[in-house]
This record gives structure tokens, C-alpha cells and sequence, in this order.
């Protein structure tokens, strides 16, 4: 499914008495895709990302923080993407456990640093609803039916973090924007939130019709493009230097003597005055022998350092992240895209 929609990382949240998959692993699970998922035991849910393998190299970090939010780290094009997958207490269910999963995910945004890239894929269990009189900064008008109190915790949240909630703010007919189905019931339930700075890199978001994740759940595809500002390297100045080699030629050297004879005066004898005299000797090297133009040649030590070497090097680099990873227990990534 990912592969006919071009979907190159994707959320996901699960019951591991239906797929089994617990613990804290990654897997390859075909068609060129990765796995990373974390589930506690068979009674209770859990959270996971598909990823595109062009891009597990890519991956810097993974945190399981429990069952219900999971976070990854990748490097894409110099620029830092977090994903986190999340899986919110349903309606029913305990304060206390909403509370704990609120608390997680407020914690993991929070150690993100703000110049690097936040994308949540989660089924938050609520409804943000139809329109945004009030909450015009965090979501657009083009929600489903009514908010209930779970919505209005992601609400605040999204202006706690300073996010959007995407898929409010793109029109779509009723059917592109239901992500939950089952019997009469139609709703939207999951969501993918951004930073507000980003949200002008998010060119579609909607629900796939005909394509489900999980059972009554569709999927919601985002398409993001990064805005990678590129920064002028400044150029160094580099003093410019006397040409003094060209001494070594007798009529060069005789043609510098008399200059510089004509420069003080026909004296012999250098003045006492030594700041006068250097200038004169200065002004005279500049007249007869030139000086360089100040251009950065290449480094007869360092000529091997050509970018398929600094290739090499980078692809060295995060292999070596991701062995480490996979030792100290199979690290994992995603998004919903």
C-alpha cells in the first residue's frame, strides 16, 4: 500500500493481539520498507513507524518512550525531521492515563530543539471539529461535525507547542477528511500536527479512500516538502602577498634598487625615521614587483579531499550511527506522509 502511494514514512498504531508484535524491535517487513515499533505485553496497544530503507541510514535516534509515543530522529538534506507516533487513551478511559500519555508527549516535543523539524502521526481518539472561531492559530474550518473534549485537548496542546493541526486546514469533501469508520459511525480521530512555522512546507494533506491501515481507520497522507535554506559560505580575505621571486632576476632586482633610490631621495643611507622608510620600500615593491591577487589555490596537501571522499565519509558516519543503534537494541523511525 505505502509503495502504490508513494508513501515514503508512515504512523502507525496498533493491537498486539492482532499483529503480535511486541517489545522493542525493527524489522523488515518487504517491499523495501522497515518496521520500528515498541509494545509492552499482548493486553495492552502500540505504537510503530514504517519507514522507506533508502532512508533507515538517515536515522539518528530513536525514543520508546512507552506504548502509546514513540519518536525518531532522521537527517535528511542536512535538515533535522522528528517524527512522533502517538496513540491516545480512548473516551472511555481512565484520567489518570490520559493525563501520563498528554504528559509524554509534552515531554518529548519539548526536548526537540526549535530549529529542527516536528511531524506527529497519531490517533488522538477525539474530534478538534468543524470550524475554528477562536483557534483560527492552530487549525483551519475543515474538521468533522462536533468537538469533544478530547479534541479540545488537542486543541490546547497545538498552542502550547505552537502547532497546526494539518488536517483542518485543507477543503476536502466529507469523505477525504473521515478517518474513522465503523457501522453508522463516521469521524475524524487522527490527525498529523506540525510546527505553525512549517506549515507553509505542506503542499496536500487528506484521508485515502479505499486504503486502510488498521480495521476502520484510513489512512491520512500528508506531502511535505522541506524549505532548505541554504547559507553563503563568506568569503575569506587572504593577504595579499609581494611578489619577492622576482628578485632573482638581475634587471628585476637593479630596476628595484634604483626605485627605491629615487623613492628616498638619492640617499644612500636609509633615514632614521623607520615607519617613513617602510612605506617607501612598501609602496615601491607594490610599483615594481607586484603583489598576488589574493585567490584561495588549492592545497597541495588536501587535493585528495574531493567529494566523493566526503561521501564516503558521511555514508561512514551514519552506518556507524545505525550499527550502534541496532547493538543497544534495534533502533526505529517514521512519519505520517
Amino acid at each position: 500500500m505505502m509503495e502504490r502511494r508513494k508513501v515514503d514514512i508512515l504512523c502507525v498504531q496498533y493491537s498486539i493481539q492482532e499483529t503480535r508484535w511486541k517489545g522493542s524491535k525493527a524489522r523488515s517487513i518487504g517491499a523495501g520498507f522497515k518496521l520500528f515499533y515498541y509494545g509492552v505485553d499482548s493486553k495492552r496497544n502500540g505504537v510503530g513507524v514504517v519507514l522507506k530503507e533508502e532512508f533507515v541510514r538517515n536515522v539518528l535516534e530513536v525514543k520508546r518512550v512507552s506504548d502509546r509515543v514513540m519518536s525518531l530522529k532522521l537527517e535528511i538534506e542536512g535538515v533535522m525531521l522528528n517524527v512522533v507516533s502517538g496513540y491516545a487513551p480512548q473516551v472511555g478511559c481512565e484520567l489518570e492515563e490520559k493525563e501520563r500519555f498528554w504528559s509524554e508527549l509534552d515531554e518529548v516535543i519539548e526536548s526537540i530543539p526549535t530549529g529542527e523539524r516536528v511531524v506527529i502521526g497519531a490517533d488522538f481518539n477525539g474530534h478538534v471539529g468543524e470550524g475554528n472561531t477562536g483557534d483560527e492559530e492552530v487549525m483551519g474550518k475543515f474538521g468533522v461535525k462536533e468537538r469533544n473534549l478530547e479534541g479540545q485537548m488537542v486543541v490546547d496542546f497545538a498552542k502550547m507547542m505552537d502547532m497546526g493541526v494539518v488536517n483542518t486546514y485543507f477543503q476536502k469533501r466529507e469523505e477525504h477528511r473521515v478517518t474513522y469508520r465503523s457501522g453508522g459511525r463516521r469521524t475524524q480521530v487522527d490527525y498529523i500536527l506540525c510546527r505553525r512555522g512549517n506549515l507553509k512546507e505542506i503542499s496536500d494533506c487528506k484521508v485515502v479512500v479505499g486504503e486502510s491501515v488498521a480495521r476502520q481507520h484510513r489512512m491520512v497522507v500528508c506531502r511535505m516538502t522541506f524549505m532548505v535554506c541554504k547559507t553563503k559560505r563568506s568569503k575569506i580575505e587572504i593577504e595579499k602577498k609581494t611578489k619577492w621571486w622576482k628578485l632573482k632576476k638581475e634587471e628585476c632586482c637593479e630596476e628595484f634598487r634604483q626605485k627605491l633610490r629615487q623613492a628616498l631621495g638619492g640617499q644612500v643611507l636609509l633615514p632614521d625615521d623607520w615607519e617613513t622608510t617602510a612605506e617607501v620600500i612598501r609602496e615601491t615593491r607594490r610599483k615594481v614587483l607586484g603583489v598576488s591577487s589574493g585567490r584561495r589555490k588549492e592545497d597541495k596537501e588536501t587535493w585528495w579531499w574531493n567529494e566523493e571522499v566526503q561521501d564516503s565519509i558521511q555514508r561512514k558516519r551514519l552506518a556507524k550511527k545505525k550499527w550502534d543503534m541496532e547493538v543497544s537494541g534495534r533502533g526505529s523511525s517514521g512519519i505520517f506522509s
